[in-house]
């Protein structure tokens, strides 16, 4: 009987099976590292976490007196989602105070920008007031002595008016992507925007005709081009980027990547970069130049410029963004979007600041005319191809004073 030859079996450790080991556990390592990567920069959490709640509570939770009031005001429009509101509340008066601590710097050195913003808060008090019945009252820059007491909005019951702009407010966002180019602003319907107006102070320009959109459009390039020039302006603009998810949900406040009107697959790439690629100064300069004139500029159905009669007067400002608050929940019911294109404004505000060669200064004069008007904020108007999505907002507990 021939004794069967023993098979020697491979080693677990051959170079061969080591090696396909090795490559699966890298293989692992790589995609888990991704995956948590992903997860903790919040690409799986848009529109999650503490800094949205404010969005999420004004649907669901909403409280009743003056502190709903404030839950309506901090959902409202402002320059660099900097949120420069404090309140100071009481069972029949609310005001309202300019934070300088939010001020962004040399993007804005003569708080046109953060008055207007602050108007729009105001504009939300209102709406939300006459919805859940109170009379408001409401007096601008109230205490001479101090600039920063925007408005008291005093409260006497009435009856509960609740209109299609209230029920706009927390589906208002800004919309900085691609706007539908075969789907023109019929004139109707600017002027259904012109008239949402009621204050003799403040008015609306429109530029829809293909020359005065190329004209408007190569101008907002240019001042894009002039803000990037400028280390001071670029640094204070970056000041407010939150690229990190625990950094979005610790200030709650800023520009993120969501709110920039990018695809869902290029959100998620940019959020699992790393921090240093996405704060690259140059690289960003570049990004949002091209941004502006391939996207903002080329798709917009359109051009607007606030004007009011004195841009450097406060109470014109706040009127202003009452008014821009008004025109931006409108069209939100209309299926409009709007963005402001605050280039233009930025660089004249700064070449004040400096001294230096009025040129936007000078192109915003010709804009206007020789009416006496003044502008106060660019912006272009269109139809939307896709949904905007929400900024982070500070909770109401910690914009109380």
């Amino acid at each position: 009987m021939t004794k069967p030859t023993a098979t020697k079996p491979p080693l677990p450790n051959s170079r061969r099976t080591f090696l396909k080991r090795a490559g699966a556990a890298t293989l692992v390592a790589v995609v888990g590292g991704s995956v948590y990567r992903a997860a903790d920069r919040g690409v799986f959490s848009v529109g999650r976490g503490d800094a949205y709640e404010p969005w999420k509570t004004w649907r669901e939770e909403q409280t009743t007196g003056t502190m709903a009031l404030v839950q309506s005001a901090i959902l409202a429009a402002n320059p660099h989602n900097s949120q420069p509101w404090l309140f100071r509340v009481s069972e029949a008066q609310l005001d309202l105070f300019a934070d300088p601590a939010r001020n962004i710097g040399s993007i804005d050195p003569f708080l046109r920008e953060m008055y207007t913003g602050l108007g729009c808060a105001l504009e939300n008090v209102v709406l939300s007031a006459r919805a859940l019945g109170y009379r408001p009252r409401v007096q601008l820059l109230p205490d001479p002595e101090n600039s920063a007491h925007v408005a008291r909005i005093e409260l006497t019951p009435g009856d509960a008016r609740p209109s299609e702009l209230y029920h706009a407010i927390p589906n208002r966002h800004t919309n900085r992507a691609a706007y539908d180019t075969e789907r023109p602003v019929w004139p109707e319907t600017l002027a259904a925007i012109s008239a949402l107006n009621d204050n003799p102070d403040v008015g609306v320009l429109w530029f829809t005709s293909a020359g005065e959109r190329q004209k408007v459009g190569e101008l907002i390039v240019a001042a894009t081009e002039a803000l990037n020039a400028d280390a001071e302006q670029l640094h204070d603009s970056d000041a407010w980027l939150r690229l990190g998810w625990d950094q979005l949900q610790a200030h709650r406040d800023g520009i993120t990547v969501d709110a920039q009107g990018a695809s869902s697959l290029s959100r998620a790439f940019l959020k699992v970069l790393p921090n240093v690629a996405l704060s690259d100064s140059e690289q960003g300069a570049k990004v949002f130049l091209q941004k502006t004139r391939d996207v903002h500029v080329a798709t917009a159905a359109g051009f607007g410029l606030l004007i009011v009669r004195d841009v450097a007067d406060n109470a014109q400002r706040l009127s202003g963004g009452r008014f821009w608050q008004r025109l931006h929940l409108w069209a939100t019911t209309q299926g409009l979007a709007v963005q402001p294109l605050n280039q233009m404004a930025e660089r004249a505000d700064r070449e004040r600041q400096l001294g230096l060669e009025p040129i936007f200064g000078r192109a915003l004069a010709q804009l206007t005319g020789d009416s006496g008007w003044k502008a106060l904020m660019p912006f272009r108007i269109g139809y939307p191809m896709v949904r905007a999505l929400a900024s982070p907002r500070r909770a109401v507990q910690e914009v109380l004073t």
